[in-house]
């Protein structure tokens, strides 16, 4: 049996049709949601869910909260925490991407440009490849036992798959780049409470 406030997913159809009364939460990267959001969007990165509960309770006692990501993982976790408190929520089936897959519109800032922002997956690709073939390179240079850099990404891309967790997106997420400013959190978090 599940649980009353475990998170019900909205296909993207559905939630298209419905997004005038969501209180859609985006818990990617503010780069990630700077390179084009689901309308009406609210940014709050997944580390700062626990700073925006009392707002989120806000707007979930006024109507549904639709919880969306990349491709749905990051979300799930959202809602998890966020059911753990007593906030029902759903998530989007395939994320932003599945949305823009099926041909509907992401807003994107003007200012944006998205060369600068890499999702958070591309991100992760990029700093495992560089790092595998750095530990290659030293270790045919140097010493062999850089080849043990190497084997720990690779070895670290395993665990991640099996667990569904990725230790290396959760450290990219620290750099400035995938942080909120102050200011724009405080302006979502306003946001939140005045819906």
């Amino acid at each position: 049996m599940t649980s009353p406030l475990a998170p019900t997913t909205l296909g993207t159809d559905e939630a298209r049709e419905r997004l005038s009364e969501l209180t859609v939460i985006d818990v990617r990267t503010p780069g990630e949601y700077a390179s084009g959001h689901l309308p009406g969007a609210l940014n709050i990165p997944l580390d700062h869910i626990r700073r925006a509960l009392p707002e989120i309770r806000h707007a979930a006692g006024r109507g549904d909260v639709l919880v969306v990501c990349a491709s749905g993982a990051r979300s799930e976790k959202a809602c998890k925490l966020l059911a753990e408190q007593g906030i029902p929520t759903a998530t989007l089936a395939g994320g932003t991407t599945g949305w823009a897959a099926q041909g509907h519109d992401l807003h994107q800032p003007a200012v944006c440009d998205t060369r600068a922002h890499w999702s958070m997956e591309r991100q992760v690709r990029f700093t495992a490849g560089a790092v595998v073939l750095l530990g290659l390179l030293l270790g045919l240079l140097v010493h062999p036992a850089f080849q043990l850099l190497s084997a720990g990404i690779a070895g670290g891309l395993v665990f991640s798959a099996v667990t569904d967790t990725c230790g290396m997106a959760a450290m990219l997420g620290k750099l400035p780049h995938n942080r909120p400013r102050a200011a724009d959190l405080d302006a979502t978090l306003a946001a939140l409470r005045g819906r």
